[in-house]
């Protein structure tokens, strides 16, 4: 397991930038609440914080979390971030209580229950999560961490597919393929 907060230090992971993917699935939402899971030192949730959205921000990394408050008070917006392992399930997805929930990156296939429940209905979930490409010496290595191409589709297979596409990572630093999802949750869900 890596040590993210040592990363964190080092500056590793720590774009500003938001993935072009959260700019896509924002441009036509009107803001509300938002969660963004193993936020890392917080490039989204200030995006979205900075454009209106009511932000909630988890990572277990202390690091991460330090770096993302610091962040949000030089770019003038407020936020909760909070420090939790996702894993050991210290924060719980409220159900019906987000208009967007965010995942980048990260993946905890017993989440995907509670990510579904906790986005309202008519509310959008924005992933993109690394695939199982059998690229050698990739990272991550290890297949738990890892989409096997179609299961994020597949997932959310009875939501309004907004965008989805599996490919060639569209950001600096990330090797594997990775599954890109934008999903509505129907209305009447």
């Amino acid at each position: 397991m890596p040590d993210w907060d040592e990363r964190y230090r080092r500056g590793e992971h720590s774009p500003d930038e938001p993935t072009p993917l959260l700019r896509i699935a924002t441009q036509n939402l009107k803001p509300g609440r938002a969660l963004d899971l193993a936020c890392g030192p917080g490039r989204h949730a200030i995006f979205l914080a900075a454009h209106g959205w009511k932000v909630t921000a988890v990572d277990f990394s202390r690091v991460a979390i330090h770096t993302l408050q610091q962040r949000a008070r030089d770019a003038g917006v407020t936020l909760d971030a909070r420090v939790a392992d996702l894993e050991l399930h210290e924060f719980r997805i409220e159900p019906g209580a987000y208009d967007l929930i965010c995942v980048f990156y990260y993946l905890q296939r017993n989440l995907f229950p509670a990510i579904r429940a906790g986005v309202k209905p008519g509310g959008t979930i924005t992933a993109a999560i690394h695939l199982n490409d059998g690229k050698p010496g990739a990272k991550p290595r290890n297949p738990a961490f890892l989409l096997e191409p179609g299961e994020l589709r597949e997932s959310f297979r009875d939501w309004e597919l907004n965008y989805y596409r599996e490919g060639a990572s569209e950001e600096v630093g990330h090797h594997h393929d990775t599954a890109y999802l934008i999903a509505r949750r129907p209305v009447s869900a």
